[in-house]
């Protein structure tokens, strides 16, 4: 598919003479501007044609339905309507992800490890909204206040697990679907929790925002299927995180490299 055919099918999709489109040639990104709100958004023109020749249709509607979703969400903000701090939660990203959105404004984000970034987004509902700096002052919310508040509101979301065991290794799967499955990385308590249930190494996983799991690796093989689960949630999530996963030691995550490496590999990385 072309970049004009791309264009083109969601136009026709969603039909709207408030809509603008804009292809960006030189960084083949698309931009999409809703006129009654005043605000757009941009779409990476390459990432989509792949996601939709895996696909096809499926990959079309899950784009419309995430551009529709997110202009709603602008104008629920807009109108006052996401004011609530029970609507603030943490989200994870890459440290990839830009640091400011399509108008410019730096989004409000902490450090996190050497391979995931802390931002943080108003809760719409269906989708939400990643919080910059100009959307704080609108929130009458200091950057310490918004950080309590998402702090608070992550140790609020369920921590039920799914557990799979594979070649004596056990993994833990948290999976709700809400948008924060990624986030409840931030959650110490549960985490700690986890901790005291594994007797292995124990890691963390969050290849893309809707999964979290966590690993009682007993053996060297362990390794290696973390790894390959890691990269297959990683290469068909919707929002990919990172493929590497954490070791969760001394309340610390550190990233680890596995590509076919064992137990004493990483032991003597330790060293």
């Amino acid at each position: 598919m072309k970049p004009t055919e791309l264009i083109n099918l969601l136009k026709e999709r969603m039909p709207s003479e408030q809509l603008e489109w804009r292809h960006d040639r030189e960084k083949n990104n698309l931009h999409i501007r809703h006129k009654g709100i005043g605000k757009g958004m941009t779409l990476g023109v390459p990432q989509v044609i792949n996601r939709y020749e895996a696909k096809g249709e499926a990959a079309i509607q899950e784009i419309v339905y995430t551009i529709t979703e997110t202009f709603d969400a602008m104008e629920k903000e807009a109108k006052g309507e996401l004011q609530s701090s029970e609507h603030i939660y943490p989200v994870i990203r890459s440290t990839s992800f830009p640091t400011e959105s399509n108008e410019g404004h730096k989004f409000v984000t902490s450090e996190h490890t050497a391979e995931t970034r802390v931002y943080y987004a108003l809760d719409a509902g269906t989708t939400y909204r990643l919080i910059d700096e100009n959307m704080l002052n609108s929130l009458s919310l200091t950057v310490e206040q918004l950080k309590e508040i998402a702090k608070f509101q992550v140790r609020k979301l369920k921590t039920a697990v799914k557990e799979d065991q594979v070649a004596g290794n056990v993994f833990y799967f948290l999976n709700e679907n809400d948008g924060y499955d990624a986030s409840r990385i931030l959650n110490e308590t549960f985490l700690k929790d986890m901790k005291a249930k594994i007797t292995g190494d124990m890691t963390v996983s969050v290849p893309h925002q809707d999964v979290l799991i966590i690993g009682d690796i007993r053996n060297e093989t362990g390794y290696d299927v973390l790894a390959q689960m890691a990269m297959h949630f990683f290469t068909n999530g919707k929002v990919p995180i990172t493929s590497l996963s954490f070791i969760y030691e001394n309340g610390e995550l550190e990233p680890i490299f596995i590509l076919a490496k064992n137990r004493q590999n990483k032991e003597n990385d330790k060293k």
